[in-house]
């Protein structure tokens, strides 16, 4: 016979560990100091200056439309 299993407790278990994932992810998250944060968003901003950098069509530096209203 099989294992008998008590499915409001499996339940409870199942939700206790997805919060505890949770709670540990955030952790990770928020858990980090101010310096740790401003190095992680300096990096973030030289990463995307070098993304931008490798564009061939920049956005910035739209090609000047013709002038037909002359």
């Amino acid at each position: 016979m099989g294992e008998l299993v008590n499915l409001r407790r499996a339940r409870k278990d199942r939700d206790r560990r997805r919060r505890e994932d949770e709670a540990a992810e955030n952790r990770v998250k928020f858990g980090r100091s101010k310096a740790e944060k401003q190095t992680a968003k300096a990096q973030d901003a030289l990463e995307a200056r070098r993304l931008d950098g490798h564009r061939l069509d920049s956005p910035a530096d739209p090609e000047p439309s013709p002038d037909t209203s002359s």
